[in-house]
């Protein structure tokens, strides 16, 4: 089976939507690693265990873990403006709730606000498949790749409002939520402008596409699923542990979070060439060197806790979270009919972010509590990667030597 497309020239649609996407995932998208930043931080100083440091961190994972199934059903049913809508309310509830959380000292509040942005996190998780909605040929993995390249100006813009915000109020990091919930009530309008049509309704008598055991059986989806689920949770467990070892080692908030913005950079720089990339060579060998990519990320980490090791680790991080990411998402949406999109797309993400919540939960524990000091926690996140890699490489791998496959 092949993953190279033809490539007739993008409508005027498609590229409308493609620029509000992109301009939804460079502003919404800032609250992400501004609440990435701040939220082991922030967990810390009311969790009555720091192991549990990272658990709301956890819960937005887990909240779109658990809204993705729902909301990919709604959009399938409604479109996407309705999905995405319902999005920036769930983003703008939950900082609301975990403001609230903060100024009473909650940590159960604070929870149940990360649990809410998960909605946020979970739409946002679809503007890379609506991009590819409108678009054809190899303007779709392109169109994929431009709107993950929005998160350019996220990465550059919610680490500066942390910086800006996190330290304005009595209350540490207050200032930041408050922030995010301005973010979400502005930046919906943007769906105002986007134009994509609905779904047409199943006709009973017309083929429903496959089911989704049947789904999971295509070699193609299985593989694209499982090298997306590890290029996305290695990527959240080392990036959610990476502000509690900068500040563990000795550096301040500030530093952490120009690391953070050093890896959502590299994140989303590629983007600019990674369809082109995909287009030329086909979406297998771009996940390949994701996959090799962020093994090297790993090794460096390993390597000390010095602030040039800690940015050459997190950017080579984002780098193969790009390519491993895209490209499963290229694999994926070649491998699937229009009427299979919603159960292919939502199955998609219920297990990309299941394994992106058990890396997160995992993250805090690995950190805080696998010895005495937080070099032994940097350490002890960065070797729990390797088994995960063996496992999409080995996938990868079985798919490319399969009898009768071609890319």
């Amino acid at each position: 089976m092949t993953d190279t497309l033809p490539s007739p020239a993008a409508s005027p649609r498609a590229r409308r939507n493609v620029t509000v996407l992109i301009l939804a995932q460079a502003l919404l998208g800032a609250q992400m690693p501004m609440i990435f930043t701040v939220g082991g931080l922030a967990g810390q100083t009311l969790a009555p265990n720091a192991c549990l440091a990272t658990l709301p961190i956890s819960l937005i994972v887990l909240g779109s873990m658990l809204t993705a199934g729902p909301l990919s059903a709604l959009m399938q049913r409604w479109g996407r403006r309705a999905g995405f809508v319902l999005g920036v309310a769930g983003g703008a509830a939950g900082a609301g709730a975990s403001a609230l959380g903060l100024y009473l000292g909650s940590f159960p509040l604070f929870l149940l606000g990360a649990l809410l942005t998960g909605i946020y996190m979970s739409a946002q998780g679809f503007y890379r498949f609506a991009a590819a909605d409108t678009a054809e040929g190899t303007f779709q993995p392109k169109a994929i790749s431009y709107v993950l390249a929005g998160g350019l100006a996220a990465a550059i813009l919610g680490p500066q409002l942390v910086k800006v915000t996190a330290e304005t109020m009595v209350i540490p990091f207050l200032g930041t939520y408050l922030t995010a919930i301005a973010i979400n009530l502005g930046g919906g309008l943007l769906f105002a402008f986007l134009d994509i049509p609905r779904p047409p309704p199943r006709d009973p008598a017309h083929h429903a596409g496959r089911t989704r055991a049947e789904l999971l059986r295509d070699p193609v989806i299985a593989v694209a699923i499982i090298c997306g689920t590890v290029s996305y949770a290695l990527m959240n467990l080392v990036m959610t542990s990476t502000p509690l070892a900068v500040v563990g080692c000795g550096f301040d908030t500030g530093t952490a979070a120009d690391i953070v913005t050093a890896h959502v950079l590299a994140m989303y720089v590629p983007s600019f060439f990674t369809g082109h990339l995909i287009a030329r060579f086909g979406a297998r060998p771009i996940v390949a060197l994701g996959l090799a990519i962020l093994a090297g990320a790993g090794t460096v980490a390993l390597t000390g806790v010095e602030i040039e090791q800690f940015f050459a680790a997190l950017v080579l991080l984002g780098i193969g979270w790009n390519f491993g990411f895209i490209g499963a998402t290229a694999m994926l949406s070649s491998a699937h009919g229009p009427e299979e999109r919603g159960a292919v797309q939502g199955m998609n993400d219920i297990l990309v972010f299941g394994g992106v919540t058990m890396a997160s939960l995992a993250s805090g524990g690995l950190m805080n509590c696998s010895g005495g000091v937080p070099q032994e926690g940097w350490v002890a996140v960065n070797l729990a990667m390797v088994p995960f890699l063996a496992l999409a490489g080995g996938a990868l791998i079985w798919l490319v030597l399969r009898p009768g496959d071609k890319d």
